[in-house]
């Protein structure tokens, strides 16, 4: 075994083994951007009306989840459980201090859509943008 080799093997040892396309998987809250269906920043997320897209979204797709930023309070975010849960969709909390997301809620697929569009661009959307 070369050296190499083994220091590959131990690495994955002590730290699991290695991801695809890190920094995208840290940014879409666990998941890649070609399964993404709707993504909301955090700012969004905390706007007082829920987007009616995130129903849509639901409601059209099969064989999706929903993946929550873990820094929000649950009363920010309930409303898309509530959707979720209507409809049938898992959902996970995902809890990471590690890296930073500006990114609140994604509905992801459990494969490849390649949807060219997964933002709402308003008011809300444009602020966040601005402050990054």
């Amino acid at each position: 075994m070369s050296d190499e080799t083994l220091d590959l093997y131990l690495q994955q040892g002590m730290y699991g083994p290695l991801e695809t396309k890190p920094d995208e998987r840290h940014l879409f809250l666990g998941s890649l951007r070609e399964r993404v269906l709707l993504a909301l920043t955090k700012g969004q997320v905390l706007r007082s009306k829920p987007y009616d897209e995130a129903e849509q979204a639901f409601k059209r797709n099969k064989h999706i989840s929903l993946l929550i930023n873990g820094e929000l309070q649950y009363q920010s975010y309930s409303p898309y459980v509530k959707m979720a849960n209507r409809n049938g969709v898992p959902f996970k909390v995902v809890s990471d201090l590690q890296f930073q997301t500006p990114l609140g809620l994604v509905i992801a697929a459990d494969s490849a859509v390649n949807h060219e569009s997964i933002y709402i661009q308003d008011d809300i959307f444009n602020r966040s943008v601005l402050k990054s």
